[in-house]
């Protein structure tokens, strides 16, 4: 049977990918482990990446500055009653901050941070029924005193909130919430969103967020987009780092946590407990390991530092006792 240069081609390859196939495997085999390797631990590793100096710093300073000029039409679709929906790669977190800081001071605004688990939503709008009222106090000489005003926000029901938000008034009487991360952890299950879009479409509500995950819009239906929302989608990418917490980070807040837990009636974990409690369970080796967790903690706005009454440094998660147990929760798995 003749062969045409097809089935030759075919057979050398097949011949050949044999041939390659037998001399590996009477080769020498390599006697190195992956125990022999040389790992570097967690804070060298941080501390290194640390000292790893940026690039573009100048184009990219530039490109936050090139938003600075949309604040005024951002500023102005909200207050034509629409929804600000930041997209793009990188943090849009500090561009989100200065545009609050710097073009919504006519606004009471509650900042929220999608992207920590354990988020209280009902809190959250409660924190927003107790702004508004805040405003409509200081612009009523008799803000009135009937008894549902009266009863704590904190104890009401989620439908009595957002009726307050949603009640017609002729005050203009706003409150601003700015979301980063309307798409994180804590955020995207489904009921929170429903939450959120009713929120959202209360008359004295605006707000601003932002989106990193590409399949961001799939958690809204047409309705919450387009009628609750009210997108209005804006393209802003900042190339900014995000800042994540490492395992071993994850762990010492854990411990944290759990102190705070069962101590609950104490100011906060002093310092030295904390690094006590880290060393014995080899979380950290040093004072100056710890040192760089806490600043973490810091920068991602997870944990507060106030003296306590001996004088100690201490530590306190600005978090319910029910948000603090859902996130170990998540953290022990």
């Amino acid at each position: 049977m003749e062969m045409n240069d097809g089935d030759n081609e075919e057979f050398g390859f097949s011949r050949n990918y044999f041939l390659a196939k037998e001399l590996r495997g009477s080769g020498k085999r390599s006697h190195s482990k992956l125990s022999d390797i040389d790992v570097v631990d967690e804070p060298e590793l941080i501390a290194a990446a640390s000292k790893i100096e940026p690039k573009h710093e100048k184009e990219v300073k530039e490109l936050m500055n090139s938003y600075k000029s949309s604040y005024t039409e951002w500023a102005f679709e909200l207050r034509c009653g629409l929804g600000l929906l930041m997209y793009g790669f990188g943090s849009k977190k500090a561009l989100l901050e200065d545009f609050a800081s710097t073009s919504l001071t006519e606004y009471s605004v509650v900042v929220v941070n999608g992207y920590l688990p354990g988020i209280n939503i009902k809190q959250v709008v409660a924190a927003l029924a107790e702004l508004l009222w805040d405003q409509l106090k200081s612009k009523r000489k008799n803000p009135g005193s009937s008894s549902k005003v009266q009863q704590p926000f904190s104890s009401r029901s989620m439908d009595d909130l957002l009726a307050f938000l949603d009640e017609d008034r002729t005050n203009e009487c706003y409150v601003c919430v700015v979301i980063h991360n309307i798409d994180g952890p804590g955020l995207r299950d489904s009921e929170t969103q429903q939450v959120l879009a009713r929120v959202a479409s209360c008359s004295h509500i605006r707000m601003v967020a932002s989106i990193d995950h590409v399949n961001a819009p799939l958690l809204w239906d047409k309705k919450m987009v387009h009628t609750q929302f009210n997108w209005c989608w804006h393209h802003v990418p900042t190339f900014a780092p995000y800042k994540s917490l490492t395992s071993n980070a994850q762990s010492v807040f854990k411990v944290l946590a759990e102190y705070q837990l069962s101590h609950s009636n104490e100011e906060g974990m002093p310092v030295d407990n904390l690094y006590a409690s880290c060393r014995e369970r080899f979380l950290v080796s040093s004072q100056l390991t710890l040192n760089s967790h806490l600043t973490e903690f810091k920068d991602h706005e997870l944990v507060k530092t106030k003296r306590n009454s001996d004088g100690q440094d201490c530590l306190h998660i600005p978090l319910t006792n029910e948000a603090l147990e859902k996130l170990i929760a998540e953290l022990s798995q």
